[in-house]
């Protein structure tokens, strides 16, 4: 995984009123904790650390008041849940070669078996532990020829080197399932009932 380099500012106001004050500014404002240190309080810039949480777990290289360098991946991004915008985000300190529990997205390649058939995630995401600094952006399921009643568990994942499983191997990731056949509305049964009724008189 590679590193997104970001400059950020330590911070000392708090409370809805800074945080309203560094958003005006296109920031955000965070907080970084993490191996007993006390929490750091940051500005980042929103735009660049916009770009940098496209990738899931991203590995953050922060340049904090341009002398402290520190590695972090975020662990919590708050938005505004109607414009999407960063409001908040929490980094935890990470160090190279230790390991950390993330949950990476669980993407699917291949085409089920043809019929009616839904392919249900049950785990969007997979937890595992992986080194810090070697996060993988996803893993990829086959799904190729699955029919209803198939399911793929945690164990079934092919993980790359170095990555364990951070959840029961029996838990179920994804699962196909028989589409329900659509039943008519009932008024609409009782219309064409009375319809054929009325034909009949006539």
């Amino acid at each position: 995984m590679s590193e997104v380099k970001i400059s950020a500012a330590s911070r000392t106001e708090f409370g809805k009123g800074a945080a309203r004050r560094i958003r005006r500014d296109d920031k955000v404002p965070g907080v970084l904790y993490g191996h007993g240190s006390d929490p750091l309080h940051l500005t980042l810039p929103g735009h660049e650390l916009l770009l940098a949480l496209r990738t899931p777990n991203v590995l953050i290289a922060l340049d904090i008041d341009g002398k402290a360098n520190e590695l972090a991946i975020p662990k919590a991004v708050t938005r505004d849940p109607i414009k999407g915008y960063l409001e908040h985000v929490d980094l935890l300190l990470v160090k190279r070669g230790e390991k950390v529990n993330v949950e990476i997205p669980v993407v699917t390649e291949g085409e089920l078996a043809p019929g009616n058939f839904l392919l249900e995630h049950v785990l969007n995401a997979l937890p595992v532990e992986a080194e810090a600094t070697h996060i993988p952006e996803n893993v990829t399921v086959s799904v190729e020829g699955l029919e209803a009643g198939a399911s793929i568990h945690a164990k079934d994942v092919t993980l790359p080197k170095g990555v364990t499983l951070a959840v029961d191997e029996d838990a179920v990731v994804i699962q196909v399932l028989a589409a329900q056949a659509e039943e008519a509305p009932a008024d609409a049964e009782e219309t064409e009932g009375e319809a054929a009724e009325a034909d009949a008189e006539a």
